[in-house]
């Protein structure tokens, strides 16, 4: 085993708190409790006209420091000219540099892992248009972070904006599927019962890794814009359209990083559900923010359209969600904790990022009915 590279410390950034302190303690765990605690005690105060700092309370010289930032997280709040505000994606970005520029390029090495990529839908130009995905990665990398570590990113091209450091897209297939059969473990991953969907052809490769690591059937939707008229910066949709093989009788696994307002995912489910004939819907997403509330996909559920919806603990998710009878959340914190492990050691994390060989035995085990016997006994 390798010596780590520099003393293990753990910065989870305001709202991630719960998740970085089940990471700190598989982290305890495996190294035997070596020490008390790996994360950082650290501050970012906020003064009523809303500006704010970053302070780190303890010494990181010579560490390797991670710091762990969902910046989608409106669930924290902060008080400005008497008003309380719920904290933006802008907001959390700017704290997360703060604490960089308050660690005064002490560590030894900075990674920051960022679950949901800050501004990851603005990737790409159309027009005259800001990038501020891109401008932001070179903001960390000029600040000094080695290592941006972040999960399904809407386009992991954007990593050609700092092609000289290191940037991880990992995977969360394996954490989805496992939970699927721990749901229902009667799913059989037949290429004539279960089939794959990409919601759009943004998505199309993400369903094509599910699809040929588990040799299932691959359909997509593509979406029938309406470029005569702009609502909400956006061109709108008129109608889904479906490609692919039938899905009657199977079961479906529609495949998206997030689900924002979930109305495409329900219009999707709909029409496999009552005019293609599919059995039965879940939904991997490995994001769940639900902009728009949840009164439209409790009412979709009662109806049928869908079974189950999959999304990770790597976002701020409020308890109304959590409570839901049609939400199962996966837990990515032993995952994370993995990853930390690994690379403060200076080792390999390849079979992280692409675990086709953990998927291969979980679909080996469905197919034995090994998860279905299970159940029973139980």
């Amino acid at each position: 085993m390798k010596d780590y590279f520099g003393e293990l410390s753990i910065i989870g950034m305001k709202g991630s708190e719960k998740f970085v302190e089940r990471v700190d303690e598989y982290l305890r765990t495996w190294r035997k409790n070596e020490k008390d605690s790996y994360l950082v005690n650290f501050d970012c105060p906020r003064f009523r006209t809303g500006e704010g700092k970053g302070i780190i309370n303890q010494t990181l010289r010579g560490h390797d420091t991670y710091i762990y930032a969902d910046v989608f997280n409106y669930g924290v709040t902060y008080n400005m000219y008497g008003m309380t505000v719920p904290m933006s994606p802008d907001d959390h970005f700017q704290d997360l540099k703060r604490i960089i520029c308050a660690n005064e390029h002490k560590s030894r090495r900075v990674s920051v892992i960022m679950p949901m990529l800050y501004e990851g839908r603005q990737h790409r130009r159309n027009g005259r248009e800001s990038l501020d995905c891109a401008v932001a990665l070179q903001e960390l990398v000029n600040m000094g972070v080695s290592n941006i570590i972040t999960f399904d990113a809407h386009d992991a091209r954007v990593q050609n904006a700092i092609p000289s450091s290191g940037f991880d897209n990992v995977r969360t297939s394996y954490q989805m599927l496992k939970a699927l059969v721990r749901k229902y473990p009667d799913v059989q991953f037949d290429p004539e019962q279960l089939m794959v969907v990409s919601p759009d052809e943004g998505g199309m490769s993400r369903a094509m890794y599910y699809s040929s690591v588990l040799g299932l059937e691959l359909g997509m939707f593509y979406k029938r814009r309406n470029y005569t008229i702009v609502i909400d910066g956006r061109n709108p949709i008129e109608a889904h359209e479906f490609l692919g093989h039938s899905v009657d009788g199977r079961d479906i696994i529609i495949v998206d990083d997030m689900i924002s307002s979930g109305e495409s995912i329900l219009d999707i489910a709909q029409k496999l559900k009552e005019e293609l004939g599919a059995r039965r819907i879940f939904v991997f997403a490995t994001f769940g923010l639900f902009c728009n509330g949840l009164e439209k996909l409790d009412a979709a559920y009662e109806k049928g359209w869908f079974d189950q919806i999959f999304t990770t603990n790597l976002n701020y998710r409020p308890q109304a969600i959590v409570d839901r009878p049609w939400y199962t959340e996966v837990s990515l914190c032993k995952y994370v904790a993995y990853l930390i492990d690994n690379m403060n050691r200076d080792e390999t994390i390849s079979e992280l990022l692409n675990p086709i060989t953990r998927i291969h035995t979980l679909a080996d085990k469905a197919r034995r009915g090994e998860f279905l016997e299970k159940s029973k006994q139980q």
